[in-house]
This record gives structure tokens, sequence and C-alpha cells, in this order.
């Protein structure tokens, strides 16, 4: 199914900025409430602190009742300004269970693999749950969208069966699809975990968004974990038609171009590098990547992308 209007981007929310990583199944609830907020005001049509009346009509925690009545919407127009998509990271949702079961590795003849494959997936459906409703309370009409239910699925932990008509309908019908990270078949395996940033790609391939923007707990894409000593903030990376990325801006002392990164220990879907690899394959296609830190999002064309395919130009980084 076609995009009646053209998809504006897709916003990866990364799972170290809207959870508490070393925290099991804990939710950073300041920073998702920021991202929300600043979603509403750069995507929803005529957004407003004032006028914003949410979604959410399920009783919410520590309060007696449901806010909002039908009444609310007889004169409110609920609208985008242009279409977007949301795809979050898992965080310290779903690692832990993946990790201790092995349902990244495959074999779901085995108890604890399938034990574990309905444990992932118990948690991140959790989490995709939380992050919808954070949404729709600020006025954004977001529907859950997990890859498991919609039938993706992979062979040898490679993307094999992508369906998209869920997704688009939901688009064409002024929805903002939230999907996740997530416990899928494998063909080969059995099943695997699919990343959120592998999804980015492929959505990316066949919607063609203006542009893709990596929301993390950092300013950007450093040579080294930012914990360290002298770390640099990378400005700009060329990104070649083999799919190969370099160091562009600025020039590393030691003269190397390559990243230095750490995966956590609980992580099985490959932390900061596949984000990297997988930014780097949506700028080969030609479209704007973004790495930024979950409270800057952007308005197309308002700021350099820091990675861009070689054949349209270099680009740096917002350091704010």
């Amino acid at each position: 199914m076609d995009l009646t209007k053209p998809l504006r981007c897709i916003v990866k929310l990364g799972g170290a900025a809207i959870t508490c990583k070393n925290e099991l199944e804990t939710i950073h609830e300041e920073n998702l409430a920021t991202v929300s907020s600043h979603l509403r005001k750069t995507m929803v049509s005529g957004s407003s602190s004032e006028s914003t009346i949410g979604m959410d009509w399920s009783k919410q925690p520590e309060k007696s009742g449901i806010e909002r009545t039908a009444d609310d919407f007889r004169e409110h127009e609920v609208g985008l300004a242009s279409p977007f998509i949301v795809v979050h990271g898992a965080g310290s949702f779903g690692h832990f269970q993946a990790s201790k079961s092995g349902v990244h590795k495959g074999g779901l003849d085995r108890s604890l693999v399938k034990a574990g494959f309905v444990a992932t997936r118990i948690s991140v459906t959790s989490l995709n749950l939380k992050i919808v409703r954070a949404l729709a309370r600020e006025g954004i009409p977001s529907v859950g969208m997990s890859p498991f239910s919609c039938g993706w699925s992979t062979c040898e932990r490679n993307m094999d069966a992508v369906d998209l008509q869920g997704v688009s309908k939901a688009i064409n019908s002024g929805f903002v699809p939230v999907l996740h990270g997530d416990a899928v078949f494998d063909n080969s395996l059995g099943c695997t975990i699919l990343s959120g940033d592998v999804i980015i790609r492929h959505l990316a391939g066949q919607l063609k968004p203006d542009y893709v923007v990596f929301l993390t707990d950092v300013l950007g894409v450093y040579d080294r974990p930012p914990t360290e000593p002298n770390a640099v903030l990378l400005r700009e990376i060329a990104v070649g038609e083999d799919g190969r990325w370099s160091v562009i801006q600025p020039v590393l002392h030691n003269g190397n171009t390559e990243v230095e990164i750490s995966v956590a220990a609980h992580d099985t879907t490959g932390g900061m590098v596949t984000k990297i690899s997988e930014a780097a394959m949506i700028a080969k296609l030609g479209i704007e990547v973004y790495i930024v830190k979950y409270y800057v999002l952007l308005a197309a064309g308002s700021h350099c992308p820091l990675l861009e395919s070689s054949k349209r130009g270099n680009s740096r980084q917002d350091s704010r």
C-alpha cells in the first residue's frame, strides 16, 4: 500500500534515553515525558500546551479515574503536521530476558528459549504500551505495532519477511505507528531478536522518509565511550557506496577514523555498533540521518545530519 502523503521522518527513541538501562524494566519518566512533549510541538498541527487533549482514556496510576470524555473532542481537531513513525529500543526491557534465555541465538526446541521468547515479548510489549500511552497523553494519535504480530521474520538473523501493509494503512489513516525491537521467528534458527535499528533501516528503505533521527542519552556519536576522558564528539561521518563509514570531522589526533564502541553485557542487539551500521546504510539510500540527544528534535533542513551519503556531500552534527 502506497502512502497518501510523504513520510516526514522516522524517530528512533533509544532504549538508553527512555529507560534506566541498568535498572530492570524501569522507565526514565522525565526523559520520556520530554521526548513526547517535543514530538507534539514538532509534529502535531496547531499544537500548544493550552490545546493539548490527551487520548489515554484508561485509568492513570495514582489517579481516581479517566480525565477525558467524548465531549472534549467534539470541537477539537486531531491532526499531524505531517506523517511520521516512532521506533523505540528496549533499554532495560527485554534484553535481560533474551540474554538469560538465549533467544537471540535461536533454538525454540529448548524449553528455556521458548520460555525466554515469551518473557521477552511480555517485557518489550509492556514498554511499547507505556510509550504509546505517553505519546497519547500528549495528543499524538499513536498505535503500538509489534513486528512479531505484524508477521515480520528473519533468516540467519537477516530480515526475511516484512509486511508494511499495516504500517502504511495506519499512516494513511492519520495514526503514528509505534514499533519496537522484538523477538521474532527466524526461518533458520527458530527465533532471534530483531532490533529497532534494523527495523528503521527497512522502514526507511521502503517508505523513504525525508530524514531519520536517532535520539540517544548522549549528545551523539563519540570516538570512544563518552564516559572516558577526552572522548571526542564526532561531527561528520562519510558513508561510501559500499555502506562503509569513516570519521571526517573532527580530525582525530591519532589519525584513526574508526570508533571504539562498547556494548552492555545484556544488550543482545549490538548497541551502538548496530546503530551506526544501520544509520550508515540509511544514509547510503540518500536519506539524511541525525544522531542527537533525546531533547533535540529536528525540523527538516534546520540542522546538518551526522551521516550522509558521500554522493551528496559530507555533513556535520548538531552538538547542543
